[in-house]
């Protein structure tokens, strides 16, 4: 059964333009415990395998973020093509977009010498101005109506600016806090603890909270990243970026293809009437 169906609606007028086209699928997966997981397993990995890539390739930071960005490009337009939710090409597109975030933050700061203050004001300030183009277009911000291309990208959009600005925020913490990396990711899980806290009990919106929780998993994710590739002499366990990298994408791989078997992250179409997000 085809999964792309147009939106029916009533009377227009003729001079209107037309309204963008549906699918009947949400494009994006559905937030479960699944998707935190592997989210803040894709922030450790993107933090891993920038390292690793910087350190063992020889590329150079602007090397590699080319390459990233072209590997990026391929499977993005993989993502616009399908007509429905495929766990493996939308996490993969969310890892390497991770690794792509992570390095534009790094050739700012680390080639071009802009202070992390700089870096982490610009990408708050970029993607405030996504969400209100997002809201604008669409008068919505919800993830569980990821259903025609310009809403999806938004979303990707949206997703790689909050990538940016987790590592420079998370970055400058960690710089002028000087907490040790194990210290860090506590922080910052008990950020994304505060926030779920506020949405459940203080009754804070569903889009503001999801993508509060979404901007902090990347330093999260990183912070743990760092404690356990970095060498012990450093504050880490010393696992090294290969052994870290290699690690957590065999846990993302398992996960991804569970879900691909169950379906546990799909938002079928009589179901997306149902959230308020």
């Amino acid at each position: 059964m085809s999964c792309e169906i147009p939106e029916t609606a009533g009377p227009r007028d003729p001079g209107a333009a037309a309204p963008a086209p549906r699918t009947r699928w949400n494009k994006v997966p559905e937030v479960t415990a699944y998707f935190w997981i592997i989210k803040v397993l894709c922030t450790t990995v993107g933090e891993t395998a920038a390292d690793l890539l910087n350190e063992k390739a020889g590329l150079g930071l602007t090397g590699v973020s080319l390459l990233m960005s072209a590997l990026l490009a391929v499977v993005l337009v993989v993502q616009f093509r399908t007509r429905a939710h495929r766990p493996g090409v939308c996490w993969l597109a969310v890892a390497l977009i991770s690794v792509v975030g992570t390095l534009v933050s790094d050739n700012l700061t680390d080639n071009m010498g802009v202070p992390l203050t700089t870096t982490t004001t610009v990408f708050a300030i970029v993607l405030a101005i996504v969400f209100a183009a997002w809201y604008r277009a669409e008068r919505t911000l919800s993830i569980h109506h990821i259903d025609s291309t310009r809403r999806e990208t938004f979303y990707w959009l949206a997703v790689l600016f909050t990538f940016a600005l987790g590592t420079s925020a998370g970055d400058l913490v960690a710089e002028r806090m000087d907490l040790g990396y194990w210290v860090s990711a506590v922080l910052f899980a008990a950020a994304i603890a505060a926030v779920a806290m506020a949405r459940f009990a203080l009754g804070l919106g569903a889009v503001g909270s999801f993508w509060i929780a979404y901007i902090l998993t990347r330093p999260l994710g990183a912070s743990m990243g760092d404690y356990l590739s970095q060498p012990t002499g450093d504050g880490g366990l010393g696992l090294g970026t290969v052994v870290t990298s290699a690690l957590f994408l065999l846990v993302i791989l398992g996960l991804v293809i569970r879900l691909s078997v169950t379906r546990k992250d799909v938002i079928e179409p009589e179901r997306v009437a149902e959230h308020a997000v």
